[in-house]
């Protein structure tokens, strides 16, 4: 009896590892088991660096509306104090854009929310 190889499927899943493996320098683009690892390791850095991406933007957010609440003499847990007692409901994403690209909107904002 043959020996079976299973060539098709092996051939289609180094295919695939090397697809993705496109750009790497060296050994890691062109050797399958150096490029497996990469793969790997690559994959599993940019599903830990997906949750590491939202807490670093909500970081800038609020160094954003910080600064621009300053600017208006207050701070941003006093800002974000208010906003809650009012029952403003806006999330420091808006927040921030408006406080980078419209200051004024944003001052006014601080106003209402301190009044």
């Amino acid at each position: 009896m043959p020996r079976s190889k299973n060539k098709v499927a092996a051939h289609r899943r180094k295919k695939a590892v090397l697809k993705q493996a496109k750009g790497y320098v060296g050994a890691r683009s062109k050797v399958y088991t150096v490029a497996k690892n990469a793969v790997e390791k690559g994959l599993s850095h940019s599903y830990r660096d997906r949750k590491l991406k939202k807490r670093v933007y909500r970081n800038l957010w609020i160094v954003r509306i910080n600064a621009a609440a300053r600017i208006s003499g207050v701070s941003y847990s006093q800002l974000m104090g208010a906003l809650s007692k009012k029952k403003i409901d806006v999330n420091r994403k808006t927040l921030a854009d408006m406080a980078y690209n419209n200051i004024d909107a944003f001052n006014e904002f601080v106003k209402f929310a301190m009044s």
